[in-house]
This record gives C-alpha cells, sequence and structure tokens, in this order.
C-alpha cells in the first residue's frame, strides 16, 4: 500500500514515513507544502492521504476540497492542532475520512491508517482469508494450511495488495504505483519475479496471468 504524507514539520512527517515503512511495509512519499501534496495527490496512485490542515501555499481543507471535487476517492486521514470542532467539523463535511488532534501516538495512528485502507477495499476484518490462504494484515503473519509462512517485505506488500482485490485483474503498472516510494528503484522484471516466488509459497493456480492486462487473485472473498 502506498501512503502520501501532506506535513509541513518535516520531522514529524518522517516520523510517520518511518513508523509506516517499518510497522505496517507502506511505501511512502511526502510533500512538505500544501501546493507540492495537491499536485502529489492528483498524480499518484494512494492508498491513504494524510493531510495536515496547516499547510505553507495552500491549506489542507483547500486540498481536500479540490481533491474531492475533481473525484479522487483516496481515504483521507486529517491531522489539526486547531483548537476547537470547526476545522474538525468541515474537514468532515467537505470529504475527510478520519481526523487526529496534535499532539498525537503514533501507534493510533498507524491504527487508524490501516483500518481506513482496509475499509476503502472493504475488509474491514483484520485478517483476509482466501481459501487456505490467512493473512493477517496487522501483524504480516501469512499462514497457509495452518503453516507460517515468512514473507519478504515486497512479496507481503504485493500479496496483501492482490488480496484487498481478489478476484479483480491488476495491472502491473498499478501494481509498481501502489509498492514503491516515488523515488525508490524500480526494475521492469521484478514484479514477475515476486509474482513467481508467492507461486511457489501458495501453489501455481493461486495467481493467473492475463496477457497483456495483468494478474488476478484467485480464491473466495472473505
Amino acid at each position: 500500500m502506498r501512503v502520501l504524507i501532506v506535513e509541513d514539520e518535516a520531522r514529524l512527517a518522517r516520523n510517520i514515513a518511518s513508523v509506516l515503512r517499518e510497522k505496517a511495509a507502506f511505501a511512502v512519499d511526502i510533500a512538505y507544502d500544501g501546493q507540492d501534496g495537491l499536485h502529489q495527490a492528483q498524480s499518484g496512485s494512494y492508498d491513504l492521504l494524510i493531510l495536515d490542515l496547516m499547510l505553507p501555499k495552500l491549506g489542507g481543507l483547500d486540498i481536500l476540497r479540490e481533491i474531492r471535487r475533481k473525484g479522487l476517492r483516496v481515504p483521507v486521514l486529517v491531522l489539526t492542532a486547531r483548537a476547537g470542532t470547526d476545522n474538525i467539523v468541515e474537514a468532515l463535511d467537505i470529504g475527510s475520512d478520519d481526523y487526529l488532534t496534535k499532539p498525537f501516538e503514533l501507534a493510533e495512528l498507524l491504527a487508524r491508517c490501516r483500518s481506513l485502507i482496509r475499509r476503502s477495499y472493504d475488509h474491514p476484518d483484520p485478517i483476509v482469508r482466501l481459501g487456505d490462504i490467512e493473512i493477517n494484515t496487522h501483524s504480516h503473519v501469512v499462514a497457509h494450511r495452518g503453516r507460517r509462512i515468512v514473507l519478504p517485505a515486497m512479496e507481503y506488500r504485493l500479496l496483501e495488495f492482490l488480496a484487498m482485490r481478489t478476484g479483480q485483474v491488476v495491472s502491473k503498472t498499478d501494481i509498481l504505483e501502489h509498492l514503491y516510494d516515488f523515488d525508490a528503484e524500480r526494475f521492469s522484471n521484478v514484479i514477475e519475479v515476486y509474482i513467481c516466488s508467492l507461486r511457489k509459497h501458495f501453489g501455481s493456480e493461486i495467481i493467473r496471468t492475463l496477457r497483456g492486462q495483468g494478474y488476478v487473485l484467485e480464491g473466495a472473498k472473505p
């Protein structure tokens, strides 16, 4: 999953990004002002937007209005240090999905991020079950026929992303956009390598290739 943080407090933004990468295996991009944040939100493929309200160049509420006006349905978690409830109410009314008031615990932010992403994919339960495969999206523990399987971070990211879209055709481009940070190196055949590895773990029939279209993770929806 890929997250955009729009936050002008550089230290806080980096701390949030570090937690999301290390604890949730998310790909994370950061924008330090509102104009850059709006540009990235509109041009990237994100599973979640973490949006501060007090930003230089363009305010968080203006960003939120614009992305909703453009029809972007990405979940938005608003961060605010402002006193009172007026700004929170306005953010929720114009399209925010949740909010946190500064200061906050990073563990709570992480839990809210996971929950928002799961709900956006219609998977409110942190346990995703696909036949004899069980994926715990909180602990990142994967079990196959009762046997625990330890996956490298990128293979887990790919499995979780496909699991959230079980039965849907997912293009290679879509996978690359959701698995990697903006600045990360991307190699043309890396997805095929990860797909091959997942098939070795769970069976060749688990992921179907549709030539010229992408991949489909098979299995009953949880």
